[in-house]
């Protein structure tokens, strides 16, 4: 949270330490209540980055059965939606805080639809594996 001192010189210089300046240099700090759930949910997105690279990984690490070439395309649709989800977290982020400073509505996930896409297809492939 920036405080104004009234030296219009150390509030410029406080708001450059700031980063990523795009976000930081635009509107009003919101409440920092807002900012930190905003926070928890980048992190939470990262969490949802770690478990899905667990979930690759486990699948083409572990002896289970299902047809092979189906495990290890899941494994690579899980790992790869793993990949995606910290670029979600990072979006998502910048696109809400910046709502927040501006006072406008929250923006949806970008990346929601193409990483549920993904699992539908990983879990796809693991149904039909097991059936083969």
């Amino acid at each position: 949270m920036v405080v104004d001192t009234g030296d219009d010189t150390s509030s410029r210089a406080d708001r450059r330490r700031r980063w990523p300046g795009r976000v930081f240099d635009t509107g009003v700090d919101p409440d920092p209540r807002f900012s930190l759930a905003n926070e928890r949910t980048f992190l939470a997105w990262i969490r949802t980055s770690l478990a899905l690279f667990a979930a690759g990984i486990a699948l083409e690490a572990l002896a289970l059965p299902i047809a092979p070439g189906l495990r290890r395309a899941a494994a690579v649709v899980l790992i790869v939606l793993g990949a995606a989800a910290p670029v979600q977290a990072w979006l998502g982020w910048l696109r809400t805080e910046a709502a927040l400073r501006l006072g406008r509505s929250l923006p949806p996930p970008a990346l929601a639809m193409p990483l549920g896409l993904g699992l539908v297809a990983a879990a796809g492939l693991i149904l039909l594996g097991l059936v083969r």
